[in-house]
């Protein structure tokens, strides 16, 4: 087995793993790929975001035993990315430690659109459990099968917003329901959470994504700073002009209506520092 890339955060650990032997649960069904827990795969090895797996394995982590430590969980899944297309609800990026099989079925028939709990989380973007969701609308035979099945119970569901916009969310589940404790407690954390194991991906492909530039990006970051044009200008090579051009190009590919909005939306991003 060829070793590959663990991507540090905190204290701890996000495995990015790949699906090529024949003895590891990797597979691509019906346009969604799913890497397995048999080996790691470096994301450099990927030329653009569209070529990493979909759905990617977690491997065990110290942040999430530490939170485990103050709210105990069994499984958890952080899905969706803060960019056009990886929004949750996409399946285009999943991080989970979900039992492989229950995974590997769940994103081959294709479940998410119609899963009560992931239909609720993306249009009413508040917290939901299984079991108020399922009073929504009923789940699908299949599914209670599934879940049944392979013992993921209890899941509760927490949206990220931005604009109204729900970007991404991250699901627990547990042998018993969460205390209201417990669910305040983990909604404090999921954004943080959520940050931290997208962070590899976002750094190391959100830029070419948005196709910001080299020079777009250096005029946001000294923008960042506080400083003009004039400024920028006496901090780089670029002309006045170029700057003016640089920046209003990075305020429209960022969706922003201005330049203070561009450079949070870059920071929030984690385009620039």
């Amino acid at each position: 087995m060829t070793a590959g890339a663990i991507f540090s955060f905190h204290d701890g650990y996000v495995l990015i793993v790949g699906s090529q032997t024949r003895e590891s649960v990797g597979f691509s069904k019906k346009g969604i790929a799913v890497a397995s827990d048999d080996r790691t795969c470096d994301l450099t090895s990927y030329v653009d975001l569209s070529s990493v797996p979909a759905v990617r394995r977690l491997g065990k982590n110290a942040l999430f035993e530490s939170l485990r430590k103050a709210v105990p969980f069994e499984y958890l899944t952080i899905a969706g990315l803060d960019l056009e297309g990886y929004e949750f609800g996409c399946s285009q990026s999943i991080d989970t430690d979900m039992p492989p099989l229950y995974t590997e079925i769940y994103f081959a028939e294709k479940m998410s659109p119609e899963d009560p709990l992931i239909v609720a989380g993306k249009t009413k973007k508040t917290v939901y459990t299984d079991e108020e969701a399922f009073d929504l609308a009923s789940p699908s035979q299949r599914l209670l099968y599934l879940l049944r099945a392979h013992g993921v119970r209890n899941r509760i569901l927490f949206p990220l917003c931005r604009n109204e916009v729900v970007y991404g969310a991250v699901c627990f589940t547990n042998e018993r329901l969460f205390t209201q404790g417990e669910r305040e407690f983990l909604s404090m954390m999921v954004e943080p959470l959520h940050s931290a194991v997208t962070k590899p991906i976002m750094d190391r492909f959100a830029a070419d994504h948005l196709r910001l530039t080299r020079g777009e990006l250096l005029c946001l970051k000294l923008a960042s700073r506080g400083l003009t044009s004039e400024g920028i200008a006496d901090q780089s090579c670029y002309t006045l002009e170029t700057i003016n051009s640089y920046l209003k190009s990075a305020t429209r590919k960022l969706g922003a209506s201005n330049r203070v909005e561009a450079v949070a939306e870059a920071i929030r991003k984690r385009l620039i520092d």
